[in-house]
């Protein structure tokens, strides 16, 4: 897997942690920057540290995923992308109005972990395409860092019209990567 494929999922996975930014962002009346770095750092470290879990998982049983390495590879992206989807267009908007702006860490814990459970089923992928590790954690973490810390400052100043858009495009980027992988090991491509 190649470093453009490897950017395209870790902006995938990172979708759900920036539509989640976008609402703290919506709630905040000044925007406030320590906030946004606090709750990036929360995203980026466990959408790193849930793949490597899955990896280390996945390496543990690669004797057996190894004959069917590239259809769990597809179903898994491919569920990770129709999950975010379908939650895209079935879900009611949970942005609040109450002021987000101060640092609640028990809170950050929770979405940082919720957002980042699909990241443990990449993971689990990884070991089966036999990816770098290091490297892919170290992108998603860093990306993942970024476009929530952005997402707070979009939210803040352009309010929920991009939340949605935001997962549908991560749902399809996820969904068309796992076809590739599966038409590459199939030799269609």
């Amino acid at each position: 897997m190649g470093i453009v494929e490897l950017v395209l999922i870790a902006v995938g996975l990172s979708m759900d942690a920036f539509a989640v930014s976008i609402c703290r962002g919506l709630g905040m009346r000044k925007l406030n920057l320590r906030t946004a770095a606090v709750l990036a750092l929360f995203f980026g470290g466990f959408q790193a540290l849930m793949p490597l879990m899955g990896w280390a998982l996945g390496t543990q049983f690669m004797w057996l995923i190894e004959p069917v390495d590239h259809w769990v590879a597809f179903v898994l992206l491919a569920f990770i992308g129709g999950k975010m989807l379908w939650e895209a267009f079935h879900e009611e908007d949970e942005c609040g109005c109450e002021d987000t702006s101060g640092i609640d860490l028990r809170e950050f814990l929770v979405l940082a972990v919720a957002t980042s459970i699909d990241a443990l089923a990449a993971g689990i992928s990884f070991a089966a395409l036999n990816v770098d590790i290091v490297a892919s954690v170290s992108l998603i973490g860093v990306i993942t860092f970024c476009l929530s810390f952005a997402g707070v400052a979009v939210g803040h100043f352009f309010g929920a019209r991009y939340e949605k858009p935001a997962s549908v495009v991560g749902g399809v980027v996820l969904i068309l990567i796992g076809l590739k992988v599966l038409l590459e090991h199939l030799g269609v491509l």
